[in-house]
């Protein structure tokens, strides 16, 4: 089985975890060792929440060294272009093409950097980089919180996992009231994504 090791990156309330979780569940029913361990800084106030996530045929350490990570799934851009140095040279990043500024933003004690920055620092770790309307979509769904499905709808055509251990994975984590509008956000996420990435 080929390794993969993929940095998740987001803010408090976006579902991060949930999201590496889903992930971790369809690799490993896909037969894959996997580790995984999830950092949370101060995520109830809007603060960094990462997940690493190394999958292969066996797996002994759940960090991602630097430079090594082979995809970053980043909820917000701010987030993303911080962490891209973990993304190895020519690694794939997907970005939620939103802004959810940072406590320290809010304050006034910080300034949001320009897209320009953060497409710049991202463009120095790899070319292949993909700007998602994953918030808005959702949104157009009618639901916002299904951002994340749609993100793991794009993903997904980067993963050699079958469309249906994603589906079941995701139901799984989800109560029955929300697994409707999940897995059509899934869904529109991979057309999404194919549309960009044939």
């Amino acid at each position: 089985m080929k390794k993969l090791d993929l940095v998740i990156a987001g803010v408090g309330g976006q579902g991060v975890i949930l999201a590496s979780d889903i992930i971790s569940e369809t690799a490993i029913a896909a037969g894959y060792d996997l580790k995984k361990t999830d950092t949370l800084g101060m995520a109830q106030r809007g603060g960094s929440v990462i997940s690493h996530i190394r999958m292969a045929s066996q797996v002994r350490s759940p960090l991602i060294r630097e430079g090594k990570a082979d995809i970053m799934l980043a909820f917000e851009k701010l987030e993303g272009a911080r962490l891209a140095y973990f993304l190895r040279p020519g690694g794939t990043a997907i970005l939620n093409n939103q802004a959810q500024p940072p406590p320290s933003v809010s304050t006034g004690t910080e300034q949001y950097p320009a897209d320009e920055k953060i497409t710049g620092i991202l463009e120095q770790r790899t070319e292949s980089i993909y700007y998602i309307d994953g918030t808005r979509r959702a949104e157009e769904l009618g639901n916002v919180r299904a951002s994340n499905t749609f993100l793991l709808g794009c993903l997904s055509l980067l993963l050699p996992f079958k469309v249906q251990i994603w589906k079941d994975s995701i139901a799984k984590h989800l109560a029955p009231a929300n697994r409707k509008i999940n897995l059509v956000a899934f869904d529109q996420g991979r057309k999404e994504m194919r549309a960009i990435h044939p």
